[in-house]
């Protein structure tokens, strides 16, 4: 049960995904995020409900868990019109980029997004403006790193290494075959030559060698 601060006379009809009554306006909805059960949900929800909000949805779980039923309530629940309104950033997305696409998600069904503690509101042009450079920032990290990486690849290069899985040698391949085929299991002929175990046996089955049982 909740208390909404609508006026009586507007018209309510029920909403077919939800079954929510609506009145044709969007209402906050707030969503709360603590990280253990030691935590308490109780600030953040006062502060939601100060805000405005009509209902507040909550998770206790660590930003890396995948499973949020709270946040999948509300954006079951939710309508277009209505605005999602957080404590603070990092209580909905646990990285710049989920949260860019959560906020892009939200956009592309008119629902708009509320941050109190940095005033974040992407109904006004300034929030949307400031999504649009945490966008470009994070575009500016993935090149940055792609750029990183592909510096590395050429430094290792230059200094006469081959980055990325060595090739295998063929000598000792071939030198592996011939002992399991002498009677050697591909487990000590690997020992022996240095090899992994799994490639030695990956070999042995290409090469198709019919290894005897060995000796209990």
């Amino acid at each position: 049960m909740w208390t909404e601060d609508r006026q009586p006379d507007r018209r309510w009809c029920r909403c077919p995904q939800n079954g929510r009554l609506v009145d044709g306006m969007g209402g906050i909805l707030g969503y709360a995020r603590v990280s253990t059960g030691d935590q308490d949900v109780a600030g953040q929800t006062m502060r939601l409900t100060q805000a405005g909000a009509i209902k507040v949805f909550t998770d206790v779980r660590s930003g890396r868990s995948m499973d949020r039923a709270g946040l999948t309530a509300l954006l079951d629940y939710a309508r277009e019109g209505d605005i999602l309104a957080v404590v603070r950033l990092d209580r909905l997305g646990r990285s710049l980029a989920e949260l860019l696409a959560t906020v892009a998600m939200l956009k592309t069904r008119g629902i708009a997004f509320l941050s109190l503690e940095e005033k974040i509101d992407t109904t006004s042009a300034a929030g949307e403006l400031v999504f649009h450079v945490f966008g470009a920032i994070a575009h500016f990290e993935r090149r940055l790193i792609a750029e990183r990486t592909k510096d590395g690849i050429a430094a290792a290069r230059a200094r006469g290494k081959r980055p990325g899985r060595q090739p295998l040698d063929a000598d000792k391949i071939a030198a592996a075959i011939k002992l399991v085929k002498a009677g050697l299991s591909p487990t000590a002929a690997a020992r022996q030559l240095g090899l992994g175990r799994s490639t030695v046996y990956r070999e042995v089955n290409r090469v198709g060698i019919e290894r005897l049982p060995q000796p209990a």
